[in-house]
């Protein structure tokens, strides 16, 4: 597989790995905007959340795909109040380990074997989600990629860190959320990390700031 997202999630992960290097033992320990999580609480799930992928290209295939990228964040029952509850132990669990440099090397590694296995995928490869989505694993990567770039964004606004987003990460979420109008939003607004920031409920948004979004063509993604 030669996809996009496979490639720009690669490199959104190494960035997230060497800027945790940089992390202090306290700063692993600071709370973040995803509450009960702390820093390494975030780390804990993105772990978990990139685990999922080898199981799934090992699995078998469905025939066809029925949802997007986009569709895979749709409020149902994967983020009822049970299903997130669960979320939260799961992370908790993963970031258990009190040697923060086990996460970082277990990051990378996950990382590396999700590049590994998903390079040797057929371009219209399909997976099932753990959610009972059938889905192009391109698609479900965007959708991994979204899970890496914002939690690290929520990482670096707990640390606090300057963003270590990629240009190629920031581009493609914005394809995701403002299709091919991406670049009016972000001429528009002026910063493409504040109005990612606004677009997924991470900075406050005011009224104005809603029309706009909407006028903008926001495909509103439900994230917990």
């Amino acid at each position: 597989m030669t996809d996009p997202a496979l490639s720009v999630l690669g490199r959104e992960i190494d960035a997230f790995v060497g800027a945790l290097a940089q992390v202090s033992a306290l700063g692993w320990e600071r709370p973040t905007r995803c509450d009960p999580w702390r820093v390494r609480d975030v780390v804990g799930h993105v772990i978990v959340v990139l685990s999922r992928v080898p199981d799934m290209v090992a699995a078998p295939a469905p025939e066809r795909a029925v949802t997007t990228a986009a569709g895979y964040y749709r409020a149902d029952g994967r983020f009822s109040d049970d299903t997130n509850d669960e979320r939260v132990r799961t992370a908790q669990r993963r970031a258990a380990d009190p040697d923060a440099a086990t996460l970082v090397r277990d990051l990378a590694n996950i990382g590396r074997t999700v590049v590994e296995v998903c390079r040797e995928e057929p371009v219209d490869r399909v997976v099932r989600t753990r959610h009972g989505d059938a889905m192009l694993l391109s698609d479900f990567l965007t959708t991994r990629l979204v899970e890496v770039a914002l939690h690290g964004l929520d990482v670096a606004d707990a640390l606090p860190h300057e963003p270590w987003l990629t240009p190629a990460a920031t581009e493609h979420l914005l394809r995701l959320l403002f299709g091919s109008q991406w670049r009016v939003a972000v001429k528009a607004t002026g910063d493409p990390i504040t109005l990612l920031r606004k677009a997924t409920g991470r900075e406050p948004v005011t009224a104005d700031d809603r029309r706009a979004l909407d006028h903008l063509g926001l495909r509103p993604l439900t994230l917990g």
